[in-house]
C-alpha cells in the first residue's frame, strides 16, 4: 500500500484518509487506557472483585499487547499490514462486546485479554502503515498526528471515564468502543491497500509463551506482594518467571525468526531508540495511576474532579503533536527525542513536590509538562526507529518497538504499586488506587511521601533515557540541505 509522490492531490488525499484510519485506532487504544482506570472502583464493586484481582483488569490487557506486539507485526508482514490492522479493529470490537456483558472476575480479566488481542494487532501494524503512507522525509509530522491522537483519545477517555463512571453505569466504557470501532474498520477497509511486497516469515510460537509465562510470573509476585505480606507463593511466581526469561534469551539465540529480532540492534539508531521507549515508559506511562491515587486518595478528590484536573496537560499535549512531529522531520529525531525527555524528568520532579497541603494546580501543572513531553518524544523516536528499519521490516521493528513500549509500561504499572504499598498498609493502597478510600492525618503525610520518592526514582530512570536519546546512531536522521529541508540519509 506504499502510496510515492506527494504531488498528486489523489495521493494527498487518500494519505490523509489513511492516517486519519490509523489516528482513529490510536485514539480508541488511548480512549480505552485511560477510561478504565477511573472505572476500576465500580468494576470492582459490581463484580465483588478483591482489590489484587482488579488490578488485572489492567494488566492483564498490557501482557498481552506485550507478548503480541512482535508476533501480530510479523504476521502483517507475512499477510498484509492492513488486513492485520483491520483485523485488529474487529477483534478489539468483539472483546470490548464481551467485557460489557462481563459477569465475574474471570470473565473480564479473559475479555480484556481479548482486548488485548486486537490492540497487539493495531499497535504493532499501524507504525508500518504509515511507515508505507509517507516517504522518510514526512513520517516524523504522520508520528506527529499519531501523537495528536493518542492526546484526543486521553482527553476523551479522561472526559467519558469521569462521567460514565459517576452517571452511568462502567459498561459503558466498553460500549462506546462499538461504534467506534465500527466505523474505524469500514473506514479501513475503504480507504487502506495492501500494495507492500508480501515477506515470508516464521512465527515463534516458543519464544512467545516463554516470554509471556516469564513476564506473568514476575507481574504475578510483584502485584501480590503490593496485595499480602511476602510469601513462599510470592518468592515460587517470581523465580519461575525469572527461569522463563532466562529460557526465552536462551531459546532466542537459536531462531532464526526469533520474538525480538536481535539484528535490529545492529542498527545504530534503533537501539538506543528501542532502550529509550523502554525506559520512558516504565517512567511515565504510572504516572496518571499515582496522581489519581493522590488526588483520591490524601487530598480526597472525586474520580471527576480528579479526572477534569488533568484534562489541561492532554488538551496541550495533544496541540503540541503535529508541531513536535515536523521537528523530527526538519531536525531528525534526536533533538526533539532527547528534550522531550528531558521535558518529561522537569514534570517528574513537579509532581514530587506534591504534598498534602500544596495546590492543587500543582499536579495540573506537572501533566501539562509531561505531555508537552510525551508528544515530543513520540513521533520523533518512532520516526528513527521506522526510518532506519529495512523496508521488508517494518512490521517487525514496529512489533519490537511496541514490545518495548509495553514491557515498560506494564512494570511501570505494577512498580507504582508496589511503592505506594509500601508507604501505608498494603489494603489501603490498593483501596486508594481503585478510588474506595481517601487519607488524612499521618497515613495521607505518608502516603504522600512514599509517592514523592517514586516519582524521584522515575525521574532518574527517564534521565537516563534522555542519555540514551541523545548519544543514539544518526542513521535514519534526514540530512539538511542548504535550503534547511529535509533530504536524503545521513550514513551511520
Amino acid at each position: 500500500m506504499a502510496l510515492e509522490g506527494a504531488a498528486a492531490p489523489g495521493v494527498a488525499a487518500r494519505r490523509g484518509l489513511g492516517m486519519f484510519v490509523v489516528m482513529i485506532g490510536v485514539l480508541i487504544s488511548a480512549v480505552d487506557g485511560t477510561i478504565v482506570v477511573l472505572a476500576l472502583p465500580a468494576i470492582q464493586d459490581d463484580l465483588a472483585m478483591s482489590l489484587s484481582s482488579v488490578t488485572w483488569v489492567v494488566v492483564s490487557y498490557l501482557l498481552v499487547v506485550t507478548v503480541l506486539a512482535t508476533q501480530v507485526g510479523r504476521l502483517g508482514d507475512m499477510y498484509g499490514r492492513v488486513r492485520m490492522y483491520q483485523a485488529g479493529f474487529l477483534v478489539f470490537v468483539i472483546g470490548s462486546l464481551l467485557c460489557a456483558l462481563a459477569w465475574n472476575a474471570a470473565a473480564i480479566i479473559a475479555f480484556r485479554i481479548v482486548e488485548g488481542v486486537g490492540a497487539a494487532l493495531i499497535a504493532a501494524n499501524s507504525g508500518a502503515i504509515i511507515s508505507e503512507l509517507y516517504p522518510p522525509a514526512e513520517r516524523g509530522r504522520a508520528y506527529g498526528f499519531n501523537a495528536f491522537g493518542w492526546s484526543v483519545g486521553s482527553v476523551l477517555g479522561v472526559l467519558l471515564g469521569g462521567v460514565i463512571v459517576t452517571y452511568v453505569s462502567w459498561r459503558w466504557i466498553f460500549w462506546i468502543n462499538l461504534p467506534i470501532g465500527a466505523l474505524a474498520l469500514v473506514l479501513a477497509v475503504r480507504v487502506l491497500r495492501d500494495r507492500g511486497e508480501r515477506v515470508r516469515r516464521r512465527l515463534d510460537p516458543v519464544g512467545m509463551i516463554t516470554l509471556g509465562l516469564g513476564l506473568f510470573g514476575v507481574l504475578w509476585a510483584m502485584t501480590g506482594l503490593a496485595a499480602q505480606p511476602w510469601g513462599g507463593t510470592q518468592l515460587a511466581f517470581l523465580l519461575g518467571g525469572a527461569a522463563m526469561l532466562v529460557a526465552f534469551v536462551l531459546i532466542e539465540r537459536r531462531q532464526a525468526e526469533p520474538t525480538l529480532d536481535l539484528s535490529l540492534f545492529r542498527i545504530p539508531a534503533v537501539t538506543p531508540s528501542l532502550l529509550a521507549s523502554l525506559l520512558q515508559g516504565l517512567a511515565s506511562f504510572a504516572v496518571l495511576f499515582l496522581v489519581i491515587m493522590y488526588l483520591q486518595g490524601p487530598r480526597g478528590l472525586s474520580p471527576i474532579d480528579a479526572s477534569l484536573l488533568m484534562l489541561p496537560g492532554y488538551v496541550v499535549g495533544a496541540a503540541v503533536g503535529p508541531f513536535a512531529g515536523r521537528l523530527a522531520d526538519r531536525w531528525g529525531p534526536v533533538l526533539p527525542a532527547t528534550a522531550g525527555l528531558a521535558v518529561s524528568a522537569v514534570a517528574l520532579v513537579v509532581f514530587a513536590l506534591m504534598t498534602t497541603t500544596s495546590s492543587l494546580w500543582l499536579p495540573a501543572i506537572g501533566n501539562v509538562v509531561i505531555m508537552i513531553g510525551g508528544s515530543l518524544f513520540y513521533p520523533a523516536n518512532s520516526s528513527a526507529v521506522m526510518k532506519a528499519s529495512p523496508p521488508g521490516r517494518l512490521g517487525i521493528a514496529s512489533g519490537v518497538l511496541r514490545t518495548f513500549a509495553s514491557i515498560g509500561m506494564v512494570f511501570s504499572f505494577t512498580t507504582a504499586i508496589l511503592v505506594a504499598a509500601d508507604s501505608v498498609p498494603r489494603s489501603t493502597a490498593f483501596a486508594i488506587f481503585v478510588g474506595s478510600t481517601t487519607l488524612d492525618g499521618p497515613l495521607a503525610v505518608a502516603f504522600t511521601d512514599g509517592l514523592s520518592t517514586a516519582f524521584f526514582t522515575m525521574m532518574g530512570v527517564m534521565a537516563l533515557a534522555a542519555v540514551l536519546s541523545a548519544f543514539r546512531g544518526r542513521a535514519g536522521s534526514p540530512q539538511r540541505r542548504p535550503d534547511g529541508r529535509a533530504g536524503g540519509q545521513v550514513p551511520a
